[in-house]
């Protein structure tokens, strides 16, 4: 009876969460919901480079769908992807939300009839504080807080092993060089698995 009475204490210590977890190894351990409502494990990208960005449809930074449609059109054949993460963390003042639609359907509908938009999307998450997708709170353990998004359209580089290789400020347009220096070497990176 008392082994029996340590075990449940064991499993209920556990289910509070008190128990540490174990360290996160790479991108792949994380899983979002797609902008249609299905599950998308960052594990259905494994062996591809991936560009996670934070977008937002209202953004001065908008604009820079269009290089990101590009940059996935030009190396997608390489394995290559973006992936944008629409949220509305950014600019939200007087009890208004931020700078992204309120529901999944008008982002899609907006990035589709605006941008053409070909790559994937998730549904709407929090990328900064301590409601964030557990993927940025995974960014700021690996890189820091300073390397966090500060506004809408931040860019995180992952390796094909589902490390983060490089991040990139968000004013930074997806087409200029230092952006396509580092895709094309990620590309082709030997260390990639």
């Amino acid at each position: 009876m008392r082994l029996m009475t340590a075990a449940t204490a064991a499993l209920a210590f556990a289910a509070s969460g008190a128990l540490a977890e174990e360290p996160v190894e790479s991108a792949y351990a994380f899983d979002f919901v797609s902008i249609d409502g299905e599950p998308m494990p960052f594990s259905q990208f494994a062996g591809q480079v991936v560009l996670v960005v934070n977008v937002a449809s209202f953004c001065g930074n908008t604009y820079q769908y269009e290089g990101l449609q590009t940059l996935y059109d030009t190396y997608k054949d390489q394995g290559f992807t973006v992936l944008g993460i629409p949220s509305s963390d950014f600019g939200a003042h007087d009890g208004q939300e931020g700078q992204e639609y309120e529901t999944e359907a008008e982002i899609k509908e907006f990035c589709d009839m605006t941008y053409g938009i070909q790559f994937p999307m998730t549904q709407k998450y929090v990328v900064k504080g301590p409601d964030a997708h557990p993927f940025y709170a995974w960014v700021k353990a690996e890189l820091g807080d300073d390397e966090l998004p500060s506004w809408n359209f931040h860019k995180v580089l992952i390796d094909r092993s589902g490390q983060i290789r490089a991040q990139f400020a968000p004013r930074l347009e997806p087409t200029r060089d230092l952006i396509v220096e580092a895709v094309e070497a990620t590309l082709t990176s030997s260390d990639a698995s």
